[in-house]
């Protein structure tokens, strides 16, 4: 199964960059997490903030590969521990599905994009900055295939 993480955002920081790739590596075998980015539009003193969000939104859509279960992290969705989310991926790998996680930039997701989603997932009530999420995320999907490997990961 592949994870497809779709995230608005490009050029991080190298700690956001090192991060991330060591627990997407540690993902192998059945499982495989990938990251796809997506140029954030510019954004300046008048920029108009509703059009980039859409933009934005359109290239997230148009990056979801076909046939995927379609997951927005939306701050308004499911709230999940990591055990629960485990249990998720069990369902995720016995379906034979590909996911997609979608990302938005500074402004969130567009609404088509939620609207898209087969799934609507918060990672906390807390406002996130974008790049620790991408750590975090990778992070917690390695914890949760740990625990469905019964590897010592997750004490």
């Amino acid at each position: 199964m592949n994870i497809y993480l779709l995230a608005v955002g490009n050029k991080m920081p190298d700690w956001v960059t090192k991060g991330y790739n060591e627990y997407a590596k540690r993902l192998n075998g059945d499982c495989h997490l990938k990251l796809v980015e997506i140029a954030p539009g510019k954004r300046g003193k008048n920029a108009d903030l509703v059009r980039i969000k859409k933009a934005e939104g359109d290239k997230l859509l148009d990056a979801i590969p076909k046939g995927c279960l379609v997951i927005a992290l939306e701050v308004l969705g499911k709230v999940w521990s990591t055990e629960k989310l485990s249990q998720q991926m069990d369902t995720w790998l016995h379906s034979g599905q590909d996911v997609a996680l979608l990302i938005g930039g500074p402004e969130g997701l567009s609404e088509a994009c939620v609207a898209r989603a087969d799934i609507k997932w918060s990672l906390s009530s807390l406002t996130l900055p974008h790049p620790l999420v991408r750590v975090l995320l990778s992070e917690q999907l390695y914890r949760a295939y740990s625990i469905l490997k019964n590897h010592p990961y997750h004490r």
